[in-house]
């Protein structure tokens, strides 16, 4: 019995792994080919970051009720439904003959993207509970090796002359397929959070069909407010790699755009190294302890990639940027799916994380039209050190009892 809920266990994982790969894949696509459709459409920062908002708005208009929507139909449906839109959506921003069209393109991705992005988390956090583990870091890691076979992709598409429009439908189509793959091993956590009609006896659901929560205190909602928080000035850093870290390093330090795209996939290369790291990591030093030293890493990552005149220290810079704020994240939607409401939860502190893509980009980019990029840059190391101050928030509710690695 214990043999064949472990051997469930990890076709759940596997399936959640390569959904979280796919959805990563699309937005590394995205960010990479950053830089040719500022040249194609001629834009400026600014004006790249008030289309950006449109990406913000539209996520932050789907997120809440995402939660809602998981609990009625299920983590499996939902994510169908939304990576196929987002799958569609893509194609069609590489198609935008201009500014207007992008932020059409950029508000639809927003919604369909950010309600994935829930959906796939609500799904982590059942395989999580079922694990006895915390395993949501290596998930996420999964995302960004997804980012970063989609920025590689993108820096090849963009050396080879290939068109945006082209290379964005190819990537979709690729991501779309690796979705459904995963999508069949997907467990419904439905079963264990629904409760019992009646105290007649049932047959028990296999390991497969439900997610055994671990006893313990549910982390209280007032607690959600600072994860919250804390889950904001990681994205903030996070999304600013995505939008502006390419883009500085061509426009702002003259790098060709291959090796702009290059910059990036050292970002998410560490992200990727170090959430695979993060399940140990989180063991050793604790949950809050991991987030806070990550807090630590980024402030000297952001300083580094700024302020370095040498091109090779300043990727060096990008690698600690990515390292310090790669376990934020995944540390949130862990706390947050220790509540006894797991998807509204989860879709709260997502949903104030994602508006860090409505705050972050267009002040950013304000900004950058007054003091330049590098400078606008430098503010994320004041997020940094508010992530160390904010780590205690992520402490565990209860001890996990793991059933296997």
């Amino acid at each position: 019995m214990r043999s064949e809920r472990t051997s469930s266990m990890r076709s759940a994982a596997l399936g959640t792994a390569l959904v979280f790969t796919a959805s990563g894949t699309l937005l590394g696509t995205w960010v990479s080919r950053i830089p040719a459709v500022v040249a194609k459409l001629d834009v400026t920062a600014g004006e790249l970051g008030r289309a950006l908002l449109a990406l913000g708005i539209g996520s932050l208009l789907s997120m809440p009720l995402t939660g809602h929507v998981c609990r009625r139909l299920g983590s499996r449906t939902w994510v169908a439904c939304m990576s196929v839109a987002a799958a569609v959506v893509l194609s069609c921003a590489g198609l935008a003959p201009d500014l207007v069209w992008l932020s059409v393109a950029l508000f639809a991705l927003g919604m369909v993207y950010g309600s994935w992005d829930v959906a796939m988390n609500v799904q982590g956090s059942a395989v999580d509970q079922l694990a006895g583990r915390e395993w949501m870091p290596r998930y996420h890691a999964c995302w960004s090796l997804g980012s970063i076979l989609g920025a590689a992709a993108g820096s090849l598409a963009a050396r080879g002359g290939t068109g945006i429009a082209l290379h964005f439908t190819v990537a979709a189509c690729c991501a779309t397929a690796v979705t459904f793959a995963g999508l069949l091993r997907y467990v419904d956590e439905r079963v264990s959070s629904a409760p019992s009609p009646s105290p007649s006896p049932s047959p028990s659901p296999s390991a497969e069909e439900s997610v055994a929560r671990p006893a313990g205190p549910p982390v209280r909602n007032q607690a959600l407010l600072l994860i919250g928080a804390l889950t904001l000035c990681a994205t903030v850093i996070e999304g600013a790699a995505g939008d502006w870290l390419a883009l500085y390093l061509h426009a702002g330090r003259g790098l060709s755009e291959a090796s702009a795209a290059l910059g990036y996939s050292v970002f998410a290369t560490a992200m990727t190294v170090v959430r695979f790291a993060g399940t140990p990591a989180a063991a050793r030093l604790g949950r809050a302890g991991a987030v806070r030293a990550g807090g630590l890493l980024g402030i000297a990552g952001v300083l580094i990639t700024v302020l370095s005149p040498w091109v090779p220290l300043t990727y060096a810079g990008a690698l600690l940027w990515g390292a310090g704020v790669c376990l934020v994240f995944p540390a949130a939607v862990s706390a947050a799916g220790e509540t006894d409401r797991p998807a509204e939860s989860i879709a709260l502190v997502t949903t104030i994380g994602y508006g860090s893509i409505l705050i972050g980009p267009p002040l950013i980019g304000a900004l950058a039209d007054v003091v330049g990029m590098g400078r606008a840059l430098l503010t994320l190391a004041v997020l940094a050190a508010g992530v160390a101050v904010l780590a205690p928030a992520v402490r565990p509710s209860h001890d996990r009892t793991p059933v296997t690695r």
